[in-house]
């Protein structure tokens, strides 16, 4: 029997919302933390590592994120190891969104100038303590606006988390037009929702957009 579209239907998406946020939140830490790892290791001095997290990036970034889904899911499980959409869902963003991050990080780190380098090492100082102490604080400047652009972007890629079973807010109001076959309400109040989530993200990147600038080079935002 189908039913009308209330507020307590409202307050259901609401509620939904909170997977998306916290599974965008999971993605971001951890893919975040994974990316400065590979960002890193992208412009290390050994030659060889260099080109295996190249290769690793590109062929992150060339699949997307609907198959690595699937294949972390369905893949897995096949293999005989239980792995649940929930888990299957944070694993997925997080490898996708590191790829990314990475090579965010990446371009902002080699975006310092040649001559902090130089100097650093005319001070003698190693590959680790150049980039804790002097490139990365100012790399940080530049890579802020891109990378909370990118978070939005995060956000707005969960819906495809429903394809697994996993119920966010894509999910939950694929389910309750089911029961109201009312799409118009139900996947408009969707969108307010994701409006509501991401529009402060955008603002919040072009604000540190027009704040921060290194020198000349203005920091543009996703």
């Amino acid at each position: 029997m189908l039913r009308e579209f209330s507020s307590n239907e409202v307050w259901f998406l609401v509620m939904a919302a909170r997977w998306t946020i916290l599974l965008s939140l999971l993605a971001f830490v951890f893919g975040g933390l994974a990316g400065l790892v590979l960002a890193i290791a992208r412009i290390a001095p050994w030659k060889p590592l260099r080109f295996v997290v190249s290769l690793w990036i590109q062929v992150i970034q060339a699949t997307p994120m609907l198959m690595l889904l699937l294949l972390l899911y369905f893949g897995v499980n096949m293999l005989g190891v239980r792995i649940d959409a929930w888990t299957a869902a944070v694993l997925s963003f997080t490898i996708g969104t590191s790829a990314y991050l990475a090579e965010i990080w990446r371009g902002c780190i080699q975006a310092v100038p040649k001559g902090q380098w130089e100097a650093a090492k005319a001070l003698a100082l190693d590959f680790k303590r150049t980039l804790a102490l002097i490139v990365i604080p100012q790399a940080v400047r530049m890579a802020l606006p891109p990378t909370v652009g990118y978070m939005v972007q995060v956000v707005k890629g969960t819906s495809l988390a429903a394809l697994i079973g996993f119920t966010e807010l894509a999910k939950a109001g694929a389910q309750m037009n089911t029961v109201t076959f009312q799409p118009v309400a139900v996947f408009g109040t969707v969108s307010i929702i994701y409006f509501a989530i991401c529009f402060p993200l955008s603002m919040l990147a072009r604000h540190l957009e027009k704040k921060l600038q290194v020198g000349t080079l203005r920091v543009q935002a996703l």
